[in-house]
């Protein structure tokens, strides 16, 4: 509650306001896109980059940008150790010393870290996972997603909800089956593509333009990609699902979202598809996903949904209604207390091994 304490939205206008609320996604899809942000906002087009710009500074966006698909584009897991508390912070920072982790969270739970492994193969990743397990001595809990029926961390925040989409009626879900196989058959520009926004666009009024001439530099035949070239890939890739949105990624952190719980939850596989639809749909579920069950490492748990928010006793609440109403079974509230690694998923061995 620090960051609401602190009062972040003291000095953001309507026009801020809007940034933050309403270009989390859409954002156009143009070699000039602030101009056409700037016009939709009554302001002109380097007013509206250097807005965007001051919240970045300020934290209230971690970038601008695409927010990228992993399991679509290569082989994606959630993976948890139980270490020891004595060895935490070193077992922690072994998982932290892998570009391929990308976020990774202590969970008030004997599985104790938490932390999502991307990789260009299904057998990088899990070469990834046996190494982990073999320098920390810690069992890996390897939890691919299988199903995905409702993920989205876009969701206004200037506002006082106490938990995220409270003033929503409902969102679209849907059972999308997940390939443990993917690589997203890139072609070679697209592959190049994800390595240069991965960890956000340039903050210029021209982004499309200076993504294409990095992409140039880093090739060894000289010309070649136009900012046509560019602008046509990134729609292939939104069509795709390998992007899922571009806007201004929010940190929820820094707007006071965080009372964040991952709930785990048993529930009978031939109703697994039937409840995953129908809570992917409440407006307060912000992640709902099929994950497996591992019953020996004692994991019993196939249905994953994530509730962010900012009072903790209104997050237990909607979990209470979820557990009343919608999923009476056997379930687990893993609360989130510590931030090890957040960072966007890493895609550059989608180009260096040749994997595309």
């Amino acid at each position: 509650m620090s960051a609401l304490e602190d009062d972040w939205r003291a000095d953001l206008d309507a026009v801020d306001a809007a940034l933050v609320d309403e270009y989390q996604s859409g954002f156009p899809v143009v070699e000039r896109p602030f101009r056409v942000v700037g016009d939709d906002l009554g302001i002109g087009e380097h007013e509206a980059l250097e807005r965007v710009r001051r919240l970045r500074e300020r934290g209230i966006f971690r970038r601008f940008g695409a927010v990228l698909n992993p399991p679509v584009i290569g082989s994606s897991t959630l993976a948890a150790v139980s270490a020891p508390e004595e060895r935490f912070e070193e077992v922690a920072d072994v998982i932290n010393g892998y570009r391929q982790v990308n976020h990774n969270y202590r969970r008030d739970h004997e599985w104790n870290i938490w932390f999502v492994v991307t990789a260009a193969s299904r057998e990088k990743r899990d070469a990834i996972l046996a190494e982990i397990e073999e320098r920390t001595g810690c069992e890996v809990l390897n939890l691919p997603m299988l199903t995905d029926y409702y993920i989205d961390l876009e969701f206004p925040v200037v506002n006082d909800d106490s938990f995220a989409r409270e003033s929503l009626a409902a969102t679209d879900a849907s059972a999308t089956r997940i390939s443990e196989e993917a690589t997203g058959g890139l072609t070679e520009l697209e592959a190049d593509l994800l390595v240069a926004i991965q960890d956000g666009f340039p903050l210029s009024a021209t982004p499309y333009r200076d993504i294409a001439a990095e992409i140039d530099a880093g090739r060894d035949a000289d010309g070649g990609v136009a900012v046509a070239d560019v602008i046509d890939a990134v729609e292939r890739l939104l069509d795709d699902g390998c992007i899922k949105r571009i806007g201004c990624v929010v940190n929820h952190v820094v707007t006071g979202f965080d009372a964040n719980c991952m709930v785990v939850w048993n529930v009978p596989d031939d109703e697994l598809d039937a409840r995953g639809e129908a809570v992917g749909e409440l407006p307060y579920v912000t992640l709902c996903y099929h994950r497996p069950r591992r019953p020996d490492q004692d994991w019993p748990y196939n249905l994953f949904t994530m509730i962010h928010g900012r009072e903790g006793d209104a997050v237990d609440a909607k979990i209470d209604e979820l557990a009343a109403e919608y999923l009476p079974v056997e379930h687990e509230r893993l609360y989130s207390t510590a931030t090890l690694k957040q960072t966007g998923a890493r895609y550059d061995e989608l180009v260096s091994t040749g994997e595309k």
